[in-house]
């Protein structure tokens, strides 16, 4: 979820997986029209069955969908709201979203989850220039989510795409792996989100990927809240002058599934991020973690609250603001 390894193309093919596998801010956060479940029914009533498919076979195909999905979606709604903007690419007159160091290492199979299932929406009859990317982008991570065990839950639809995408508007709006509790706090406030939001949508990173850059200071500096273990494990994956192609799985016990494993591994001090690891060590949001590490039902129910307020974020409704773009990729 939170950035990682700026400066790393996000070409899915070209990461180097060391998987052990048994091992927006400001004023974003107002919606300006109510976001409603069965919002396509009338004109394209197959669309999440639609997107669902394309999504499964996607995974099928590359596992690490899931987390990139996801991954996209928060890096989408925390700059300009929830609207597909993370997706346009960069032109000779205008760097986009895409394209500021932190999202380079966004991974292409998130990107391309959405391109196929716009395709597919676009394909079916009367559907065609009806449904929004930002709307594409939101079901298919609910979908990435529920397909790799985690909870289902109804989207709630009706946004429009932006209409712009500026790398400029990326600075200061995604929280860093070194944030502090406080940190993180504000961030997510200032997206209408609460601390117990931020811990639940944390869990995000039970299924993404990291690369060694985004914790190597944890490992060279003897970070006592990692557990040794793990960080001798962690140096002998991400080696002094490693390539900085490789990355990790963040959840060392159930990398491609997506439960509550995350909490307990900050119980257990296996946070891979700081960011993380201060979740259970900040004795503020400690009983959220574990509470969530407890009930797998808790856990259910915190994700769903606040990933629905997520989806909420800064959308566009009034076509004033926002449109449905033909081009996932292109503005206009």
């Amino acid at each position: 979820m939170y950035a990682g390894g700026g400066g790393v193309r996000r070409a899915a093919t070209a990461l180097i997986w060391v998987l052990v596998l048994a091992a927006a801010g400001g004023g974003s956060v107002v919606c300006e029209a109510q976001l409603r479940r069965g919002y396509y029914a009338g004109v394209c009533p197959n669309v999440e069955s639609i997107v669902r498919g394309v999504v499964a076979k996607k995974i099928q195909q590359t596992p690490a969908t899931v987390g990139a999905t996801v991954r996209l979606f928060f890096h989408d709604c925390f700059v300009e709201g929830c609207d597909a903007s993370v997706m346009v690419a960069s032109t000779a007159n205008n760097t986009a979203e895409k394209d500021h160091p932190i999202n380079l290492s966004l991974a292409g199979d998130g990107f391309d989850t959405v391109i196929r299932a716009r395709a597919a929406v676009d394909a079916a009859p009367g559907c065609r220039g009806k449904v929004s990317c930002a709307d594409i982008l939101a079901m298919a991570t609910r979908d990435a989510i529920a397909l790799s065990g985690g909870p289902s839950y109804a989207v709630e639809l009706g946004r429009l795409d932006g209409l712009r995408s500026t790398a400029s508007s990326v600075n200061g709006r995604l929280p860093a792996p070194f944030f502090n509790l406080d940190q993180l706090n504000q961030m997510f406030a200032a997206n209408g989100l609460s601390q117990t939001d931020m811990v639940a949508l944390s869990a995000g990173h039970t299924v993404g990927l990291a690369h060694c850059s985004t914790f190597a200071g944890r490992l060279r500096g003897a970070d006592a809240t990692l557990d040794a273990g793990y960080a001798a494990q962690l140096a002998g994956w991400c080696p002094a002058g490693v390539d900085p192609r490789v990355a990790v799985a963040m959840d060392p016990v159930t990398p491609v599934s997506f439960d509550n494993q995350f909490f307990r591994n900050l119980q257990a001090g296996k946070g891979l991020l700081a960011s993380d690891q201060v979740l259970h060590t900040d004795t503020r949001s400690r009983p959220t973690v574990d509470a969530l590490a407890r009930s797998r039902v808790a856990f259910d129910r915190a994700f769903v609250d606040a990933i629905t307020r997520l989806g909420r974020v800064g959308v566009k409704t009034a076509t004033a603001r926002g449109n449905v773009r033909r081009d996932c990729a292109v503005l206009g």
